[in-house]
């Protein structure tokens, strides 16, 4: 996926990706519908430091995933990665790793040194815990029952320094290099 470009994201991109969501058919209307009232607080102003958002689109202008993360509330120097979504036609050709790389590089940059990830126990999900483990998150907690009964909240961490910067390594994980 060499033709791609990440970009901070503009208003005119949330449409299109609100529909890349449903695509997906990994989210409800409830999760789609506070992914677009966290994309409402980035667009109304971008340099809230809140949630920040960058798009991932392919050279004629399509758009391929994003990805939303922030700071904690409360904390310091742990951020939260909250959404990752790719175009369900380019999943498993590497660009849902190029924008979890992404963020994690610019929470480095601005500091962070913990990634927190939060997702689902069910089946559905299985393929999204298997692509954090791959990409060296641990599971941190589980909360028996979160979403439901039978449906519990499975807690990644990774831990970054600030001291390094995080790049690709051949083996496509990542490793650590001097910054």
């Amino acid at each position: 996926m060499n033709n791609i470009k990440i970009r901070k994201m503009k208003t005119s991109d949330k449409l299109g990706l609100l529909k890349l969501l449903k695509r997906t058919a990994m989210f409800s209307r409830q999760e789609i519908k506070i992914a677009a009232e966290l994309m409402d607080s980035y667009l109304k102003n971008a340099c809230q430091g809140d949630y920040r958002i960058y798009v991932a689109e392919i050279s004629d202008g399509t758009l391929a995933g994003y990805v939303c993360y922030g700071p904690t509330p409360c904390t310091e120097n742990t951020y939260d990665i909250y959404w990752i979504a790719v175009d369900p036609s380019l999943q498993g050709r590497g660009l849902g790793g190029k924008l979890l790389r992404f963020a994690e590089s610019k929470i480095a940059v601005l500091g962070g040194k913990m990634i927190i990830v939060e997702t689902s126990s069910t089946k559905r999900y299985k393929e999204t815990r298997k692509f954090y483990l791959a990409k060296l998150y641990r599971i941190g907690a589980v909360i028996k029952d979160f979403y439901k009964k039978g449906d519990d909240k499975i807690i990644f961490i990774k831990r970054i320094s600030k001291n390094y910067k995080l790049r690709e390594g051949g083996n496509g994980k990542m490793e650590k290099t001097a910054a």
